[in-house]
């Protein structure tokens, strides 16, 4: 699966800030709303099975008054292609 440029976050080789001072880390995140908790789980499982990532943390909200008020947050990193290490 070819990842879509328009969605990838150009990092140069061998950037490591993690410590400097600001603690920078390459890192994504993807918010997964929902109607119920179970809907928000079940994409976001959908979507972590056919991604090449490494989860870091996930984080949950409730927004009141919203269509989607159940909101799962996904953290990661890409995993890096063997053949470039």
């Amino acid at each position: 699966m070819a990842l879509d440029p328009r969605f990838c976050l150009d990092v140069p080789k061998g950037f490591d800030d993690s410590d400097a001072e600001t603690g920078v880390h390459p890192m994504a995140r993807k918010l997964f709303p929902a109607t119920t908790a179970a809907e928000a789980f079940q994409k976001a499982h959908d979507w972590v099975r056919e991604q090449r990532i490494r989860l870091v943390d996930v984080s949950w909200d409730f927004s009141h008054d919203e269509d989607e008020p159940h909101c799962l947050s996904v953290y990661f990193t890409f995993e890096e292609d063997p053949e470039d290490t």
